[in-house]
């Protein structure tokens, strides 16, 4: 990967000014094969309960054979991106670390990963989303996988005489619309349903692109990979533009709602798009809270799929490194980030030992809305650009610009990097 491309890779994920500090901060990377000694970096710095995990991890296998020792150094995750890159750039990449699943084939494509080596009757028991692919090899595998709902109050549904959606038997896009009418005209709520709208990091493509895939979109073409064009600005996402922008203009949305569901927690909005993670503070407000599936709009409900995963770098002894994988995703450690996140377990053996997403847990749900709903995003080294390029655009949207000048705008941006790129191997 040329200096250039690393630049952009490190701009579309946080700001290419980080690179030239991370340099520095990466001086200790790297772990010692001759003498068994493994770096592992990750994401979590501030987040004390996943590193408890992580560090659970590292002394039972530490402590379990003494062919190896795993360290593990912590960074923020917002300057995380940026420092992985400018490691690759000065050849001091650790031997294992933590991914965001859709970067996944950028990193395989640039060279900072390696293939893993494990078992079939390890990998075949992980949700697909949780498995990091690119080009038909396994690059990162993840302790657990996340899942976005609709947030609402029985009472409140029940009021607006609304129908209860199902797994089954999901709202359709006509049924969501007139729910939020129902609401918006039968309550005293501010908004019908909060977007979270001021979180415009990953947020955005995550939470809102798999909309457009019902309608029947997409971020690019996946037959090829080469293009967006028709898949992000034909009549299917043309129609997907106007409908998200009417939610806005229609004031049946916040135009700045804040990050986490902060207007369905605090009463304003009646109903909330959020993610899994957010489920547990939200049954601590509500006592009536249900998390519902999101709605049909002709091409089948879906929700993002792909979160952090674990890797293994071109710099690792694969031996070493894959050995420590392996233990590391074993169902005893998925179920304990999975009760200590909330998250959702990536295997059904760990999903059995939390208490939430057990077949009779709180959040079973959840599960089943990956299994069934999932999409990830474009399993392609060009999704950095596309997720900086489809954030920048769906805020025009939302901000009342022309809905197909934007689009055909990204479409122009996403393409002509692509060709910069001479396809990205596709």
């Amino acid at each position: 990967m040329q200096r250039r491309d690393l630049m952009k890779l490190a701009a579309a994920s946080g700001g290419a000014a980080l690179a030239g500090s991370a340099l520095t901060a990466c001086s200790s990377g790297g772990g010692n094969a001759a003498d068994g000694t493994l770096l592992l970096w990750t994401h979590s710095a501030g987040n004390d309960t996943e590193l408890a995990v992580t560090d659970q991890i590292l002394d039972s296998f530490n402590g379990d054979q003494d062919d190896y020792t795993v360290e593990r150094e912590s960074f923020p995750q917002d300057a995380y991106n940026d420092t992985v890159s400018a490691a690759a750039l000065s050849g001091d990449l650790p031997d294992l670390l933590t991914v965001d699943g859709p970067n996944v084939p950028n990193w395989a494509w640039a060279g900072h990963l390696q293939p893993l080596d494990l078992p079939a009757e390890v990998t075949d028991k992980f949700l697909p989303s949780t498995l990091g692919i690119f080009q038909d090899q396994l690059y990162s595998i993840g302790h657990w996988e996340a899942a976005c709902s609709i947030f609402a109050r029985e009472s409140v549904l029940e009021a607006a005489k609304i129908r209860i959606p199902t797994l089954d038997a999901p709202w359709t896009g006509e049924e969501f619309d007139e729910a939020l009418q129902r609401i918006a005209a039968d309550t005293d709520y501010q908004w019908a349903i909060d977007f979270a709208t001021a979180d415009i990091g990953e947020w955005y493509p995550y939470a809102y692109s798999p909309f457009l895939q019902s309608f029947g979109g997409d971020l690019i073409d996946r037959s090829t990979y080469l293009t967006a064009g028709g898949a992000l600005n034909g009549p299917e996402a043309l129609a997907w533009g106007q409908w998200f922008q009417s939610l806005f203009t229609g004031e049946l949305a916040n135009i700045e709602s804040p990050i986490g569901g902060e207007d369905f927690n605090q009463g304003k909005a009646a109903m909330s798009f959020n993610g899994n993670w957010n489920a547990l503070a939200a049954m601590d407000l509500y006592d009536d809270v249900l998390f519902l599936p999101p709605p049909d709009f002709g091409n089948g409900p879906k929700i993002g799929g792909g979160s952090w995963q674990w890797a293994v770098t071109s710099a690792a002894d694969p031996a070493g490194a894959n050995t420590f994988l392996q233990a590391a995703v074993s169902d005893e450690f998925v179920a304990e980030f999975a009760n200590a996140t909330g998250l959702i377990p990536a295997t059904e053996a760990a999903a059995a030992l939390t208490e939430n997403y057990a077949p009779d847990g709180a959040l079973r749900m959840m599960v089943d809305y990956s299994r069934n709903f999932a999409v990830l995003r474009p399993e392609t080294p060009a999704y950095t650009v596309i997720a900086s390029v489809f954030t920048q655009y769906t805020g025009d949207i939302i901000h009342g610009g022309d809905v197909q000048e934007a689009l055909d705008s990204a479409v122009a941006e996403i393409d002509a990097d692509i060709e910069s790129n001479s396809g990205y191997g596709f």
